[in-house]
């Protein structure tokens, strides 16, 4: 299975091991704080300023990542708001637009060779929409496309929000394990309503993360970036596996795989129906991907390198070397 973006490794060894016990602990079932345990919120601020040079951060817990970005949503967004977020996108980021109310969801366009967001539509598409869209929000590294957004673009689309008013969401998955959100800030008070706003969007929907991930999470960030280099190094051969099976697709036919564990692969032109083209896969191949369409790029596939080890991602990579040789050769045949 080529679709989920999880990787194949459990939480480090140690910290398995120092979680087992508190199975038994009444605490362990009960409610915690809201925005998360203490020692594991210090221990996140602790690792953002020395790892990821932010000095002013504020930490909230969420059980997930998709979570935290609906968190944010429902607290900036009004029913009837406008966003904008860019092409190909994070799908289940859409969806969260679409369950919240936002009924104006503006996709730009990224960059053909390169899939970064289009910073010159972005500062025009704010300049001449009114109201201004309520946020913009990026993913970095890109999911779908697995691109990494160099910093000076980031600060440029930054400015340009601070600019315009607009609130701007980065999310940094596969890196910093929270939403940043910039914005240009009038008043002290906003800041305030901010985070009491957003603590009572957790309260409503999860309360607060569970308590044993919570200790598990705190006992992995002592393990350190080593560990997780380590567990890098399997996946470099899982891509390097999934290159080969798209080459059949031609030269500059692949993109990603940079920052996130995504390769995003565009379909011959016939191919538009990339739906289609991923039910052919999955019933002929035994192989399956994402569909492009589902991140507002209709002839694409996103590829996940991520969720095997390299016995089993050999395996599917063959499935999906021959799916596309014949896709490219013989068509959809049956």
């Amino acid at each position: 299975m080529l679709m989920q973006g999880v990787v194949y490794w459990q939480p480090p060894k140690h910290a398995l091991e120092k979680v087992r016990d508190l199975v038994w602990e009444p605490s362990s079932s009960r409610y915690g704080a809201d925005e998360g345990i203490p020692e594991l919120r210090e221990a996140l601020i602790k690792k953002l300023h020395q790892e990821n040079k932010l000095s002013r951060s504020s930490v909230m817990v969420t059980a997930g990542a998709n979570q935290a970005f609906v968190n944010i949503v429902l607290t900036l967004c009004d029913a009837g708001d406008s966003v904008v977020m860019f092409a190909p996108y994070y799908f289940n980021a859409y969806m969260s637009f679409q369950m919240t109310g936002v009924t104006s969801i503006l996709v730009g366009p990224g960059d053909p060779k390169t899939l970064y967001p289009d910073a010159d539509w972005l500062e025009r598409t704010l300049r001449e929409t009114k109201p201004t869209p309520k946020l913009v929000t990026v993913v970095n590294p890109g999911n779908p496309s697995g691109t990494y957004i160099p910093e000076p673009l980031l600060k440029r689309i930054s400015d340009i929000c601070r600019h315009a008013g607009c609130w701007l969401v980065v999310d940094n998955t596969y890196d910093i394990p929270t939403i940043l959100v910039h914005r240009t800030i009038a008043y002290p008070s906003d800041v305030d309503g901010f985070g009491a706003q957003l603590l009572k969007v957790q309260d409503n929907i999860a309360i607060c993360a569970s308590i044993i991930s919570q200790r598990l999470a705190l006992h992995s960030l002592e393990t350190g970036t080593e560990w997780v280099t380590d567990q890098i190094k399997d996946l470099v051969k899982n891509r390097s596996l999934l290159l080969d099976a798209l080459s059949p697709l031609g030269e500059g036919a692949v993109k990603g795989g940079e920052g996130a564990i995504y390769l995003w692969a565009k379909l011959p032109e016939k191919y538009l129906s990339d739906f289609e083209v991923v039910r052919w896969l999955t019933h002929r191949h035994g192989v399956v991907v994402i569909p492009g369409s589902a991140c507002g790029c209709p002839g694409h596939v996103r590829v996940s390198f991520g969720g095997l080890r390299e016995d089993e991602c050999r395996f599917a990579s063959e499935r999906l070397r021959k799916g596309l040789e014949e896709l490219v050769g013989d068509g959809m045949v049956s």
